[in-house]
């Protein structure tokens, strides 16, 4: 699946980096475009790694990393399609997909992530999952999932469906 290249805006990424605050460890940009999000997040301590189909959108990315003297392993963009990749090595995932793509994202994140994990969607809100957080209003919003509370709603969700409560 294919998405248009849509760059966030400055007060996007930072309701992104509000809602990733305090948080430690890997950090997967999925559609990372033309880096800024991962930049952010590797300037506040995460490791990070975009994940981007678009070549183009990612020897720009590495070349602005290269430029900016970010250090080798803090950093790195993928020409690679995220579909094929295994993610729960990460604890923090970015999002900014189309949202005709969230309910499918949505199946492989619970399947990989830890539950510890905790999803950033920018724009659009994964439509069956309840948000733990969100930051800013209109086109800059951005939600925070806590996979493991995800996980429990969904369950309890489906008992309460079966028991036709």
């Amino acid at each position: 699946m294919q998405v248009p290249y849509l760059p966030s805006s400055k007060t996007q990424t930072q309701n992104v980096m509000n809602l990733l605050h305090g948080r430690r460890g890997r950090l997967v940009d999925l559609g990372s475009g033309d880096g800024r999000l991962v930049f952010a997040a590797s300037a506040a301590g995460l490791r990070c790694t975009g994940y981007e189909i678009n070549s183009i959108l990612t020897t720009s990315a590495r070349v602005r990393a290269w430029l900016r003297g970010v250090p080798p392993g803090s950093a790195t963009f993928v020409s690679e399609d995220f579909w094929k990749t295994n993610l729960s090595d990460y604890n923090n995932v970015t999002v900014f997909l189309a949202p005709g793509v969230m309910d499918v994202l949505g199946e492989k994140l619970l399947k990989e992530l830890p539950d510890e994990a905790r999803v950033v969607a920018c724009r659009f809100p994964f439509p069956h999952w309840p948000f733990s957080a969100s930051e800013g209003q209109g086109l800059d919003q951005a939600w925070a999932y806590d996979m493991g509370a995800v996980r429990g709603h969904l369950l309890q969700t489906l008992y309460t469906t079966a028991k036709g409560i």
